[in-house]
């Protein structure tokens, strides 16, 4: 047979037209079941292939195949080694391999230029439960573990995240809890262990922090340690802090008690006194003991591994106290002697804020740590120290670069605001803080408590909507006393009525009308207690309009406001982690910026603490547009209402919240009077924060 050459194209192109002319398009094709009847056989395929005058080679058949889904790897791998498919193979990979270093380029940079996370405690403000007011489930006229699961879903509305518990282990009551008998047990009054363990895991589920008080300078006298102390168990000898005295004769020295009068009393058991800087039920350990500060970092391992998120410790600055127990000096030295019998009347210079203090304190940190490793677990610390003028003291509990202590101590000198009602007043109390704060520390902010008058009735509920404007607005946490953020007010206690110790010692420092029972509706009770007619404190007569219920229907209330203030402090970053700055204050307005570099929003605060209605000009002041518009006022009707820079009028206890927009920042040219914790700058083309 006589064959014709031909050119590898018009073969290609003849093999093709004949086999489309057959209806075939694959040659290994087979249907799903296998049948060949209506396909060429491969050796059919071959001899038409020939009579066209081709003879192939049997490799060759699978040169002219297009690639099909489930072709043999025989015919994969002659396509693979032709160079058209191993090219773009090849430059696919290194694409894949620039593209993956560069990802991971930009992911190494972007952390390394990111600033740290907030914390959980940073987010979001501290809600205070007083344990036995808040809700009672059992009907018994006072509130327990089961009440506050009862009432979660009122701390997700007002967007808090850290709940922090006064105490509730079990106790004789005569200090309402801060006289532990036993620190691993719950008081029976409150519920059970399991009862915690339901309410800490509801919490967790939630996404909610507690955050349990702690008590370290003393127990109750009801404790097993006092008891074995009082009988000279070698172990539990100086368990406390006892010296030899005359039970007719003076007191060892001039030391008086926060509640008053001598901080010694006499035990007749062992024949000696004790020391107790608070109640005579409440005797001081002695931390100089290695074994009583042991005793205590067992039990904050205990609560830990529980799962608590975090401590509050009480009266830390008490915990130490001069070994050489000699006379305080007084404050005026020519008082009598036997007329000194409040801490007022003495210089704490003997104790209080002892060398050594710190450490103990640092080695309770260093335990939170070892629970603090994981993501999301971190363990908080909070320290209580009321040192009043000597602020520098306070800074001291911060943690510093070279060891860590508390994340913050509390900061109460906003509860002062009521003293002074004006602007120029109001800045002084937030400069304490802010100009004595160590730098790349952490503020917080303090506007009432289980020991101080609610802020509704010493500042008057005309300037509660301002007070928690500025607490939400400032920089750092706040913490909210429970019904703060409806504005409830005292109670009237009567003698006959009067709970608190302190005020069974002296009837004006009861602490009672600060802890009347929370105002959830109008019903019995205000729904402190639906099952009984028994309150432990009396509700104050106003809880039919002041209550959680009526007010979560009025948008223009005082937990509306609180709520709307606590969202906006977490969605804007200016609020939750921007610069403060001060703007103006006078004898009615104090005003403040809240920025952050690289973002076009911002927020001017104009808060009216004083007792007029008062127009403030802020022209002077380039950065800030010519017209602003308010984005919140705590009157209502002025919401949403423009004002020109020069002419912004408020009226007595009134707030604005003002947002506008600007590429102009104030913190460059004034860095005398701006503060942030940690500089961070914001890119809005990618939307991260960054070091800057």
């Amino acid at each position: 047979m006589n064959y014709k050459l031909i050119e590898p194209l018009d073969l290609l192109w003849k093999i093709g037209l004949d086999l489309y002319t057959l209806g075939v398009t694959n040659l290994g094709f087979r249907d799903a079941d296998g049948d060949a009847s209506d396909t060429i056989s491969e050796a059919e395929s071959v001899e038409k292939q020939e009579s066209v005058g081709v003879k192939m080679d049997p490799e060759e058949k699978y040169n002219q195949m297009k690639p099909y889904a489930g072709m043999p790897k025989e015919v994969l791998l002659l396509y693979s080694s032709q160079a058209r498919y191993r090219v773009p193979r090849e430059v696919l990979f290194w694409l894949m391999v620039c593209v993956t270093l560069a990802l991971v380029a930009v992911t190494i940079t972007v952390i390394a230029l990111s600033p740290r996370c907030l914390s959980w405690w940073q987010a979001s403000p501290v809600y205070q439960v007083y344990p036995r007011s808040f809700k009672d489930s059992d009907g018994d006229g006072v509130g327990d573990l089961k009440g506050i699961m009862e009432k979660l879903d009122h701390f997700q509305y007002l967007n808090i995240k850290s709940v922090w518990i006064s105490p509730f282990y079990r106790s004789p009551m005569k200090d309402f809890g801060y006289d532990v008998e036993d620190f691993r047990d719950i008081d029976p009054l409150f519920g059970t262990m399991q009862d915690f363990e339901e309410l800490l895991a509801a919490m967790h589920d939630r996404g909610l922090k507690l955050i349990m008080d702690f008590i370290p300078n003393h127990t109750s006298d009801r404790h097993r340690w006092f008891n074995l102390s009082r009988i000279r168990d070698p172990h539990y000898d100086d368990y406390y802090v006892w010296v030899d005295c005359d039970p007719n004769g003076p007191k060892p020295n001039n030391w008086v008690s926060i509640f008053g009068n001598s901080s010694w009393t006499y035990d007749e058991v062992r024949g000696q006194c004790y020391l107790h800087q608070f109640l005579k039920e409440q005797p001081d350990l002695n931390f100089r003991n290695p074994n009583v500060f042991q005793e205590i970092i067992d039990i904050i391992h205990f609560w830990l591994k529980k799962g608590v998120d975090g401590f509050r410790m009480d009266a830390v600055k008490h915990i130490l106290e001069a070994a050489h127990l000699r006379d305080e000096p007084q404050v005026d030295p020519n008082k009598p002697p036997e007329l000194v019998t409040t801490e007022w009347d003495l210089h704490s210079d003997y104790t209080t804020s002892q060398v050594g203090l710190h450490d103990l304190l640092r080695e309770f940190r260093a335990v939170l740590d070892t629970y603090s490793r994981e993501p999301s677990k971190y363990r908080f610390m909070v320290t209580e120290s009321y040192d009043y003028d000597e602020v520098e003291k306070t800074m001291m509990y911060y943690s510093t670069h070279l060891v860590r202590e508390s994340d913050f101590p509390f900061n109460f000198y906003l509860l002062d605001l009521p003293h002074n009602a004006s602007g120029v007043w109001a800045k002084h109390l937030v400069h304490i803080w802010m100009g004595n704060m160590p730098r790349g520390e952490w503020p917080n902010w303090v506007v009432g408590n289980h020991d101080r008058h609610r802020i509704g009735s010493s500042a008057g509920p005309a300037y509660v909507r301002v007070i928690n404007m500025l607490l939400l607005t400032l920089p750092g946490t706040p913490t909210t006393y429970y019904g703060e953020e409806i504005g409830m007010e005292n109670i009237n206690v009567t003698q006959s009525e009067i709970q608190d110790p302190a005020g069974k010692y002296n009837t004006s420092a009861s602490r009672d009308p600060e802890r009347s029972p929370m105002q959830w509706n109008g019903d019995m009770n205000a729904g402190f207690n639906n099952k009984t007619n028994i309150t432990w404190l009396p509700v104050h007569p106003d809880y039919e309009t002041v209550n959680v219920e009526v007010q979560m229907k009025d948008s223009g209330s005082v937990l509306s406001q609180y709520r709307f203030l606590s969202n906006l402090r977490e969605s804007e970053l200016a609020l939750h982690r921007g610069w403060f700055c001060y703007i103006h204050a006078d004898a009615n307005v104090f005003s403040y910026l809240r920025e952050l570099d690289g973002l076009n929003r911002a927020y001017l605060m104009v808060l009216n603490f004083g007792k007029e209605s008062a127009i403030t000009d802020l022209s002077s002041i380039p950065e800030l547009p010519d017209q602003l518009m308010v984005l919140l006022s705590t009157n209502q009707v002025n919401d949403g209402k423009v004002y020109q820079k020069s002419q912004i009028q408020t009226e007595a206890g009134e707030g604005l919240v003002i947002q506008y927009s600007t590429s102009r920042r104030y913190n460059p040219n004034h860095p005398e009077e701006c503060y942030v914790s940690e500089k961070a700058c914001y890119l809005p083309t990618i939307n991260i924060l960054y070091k800057c």
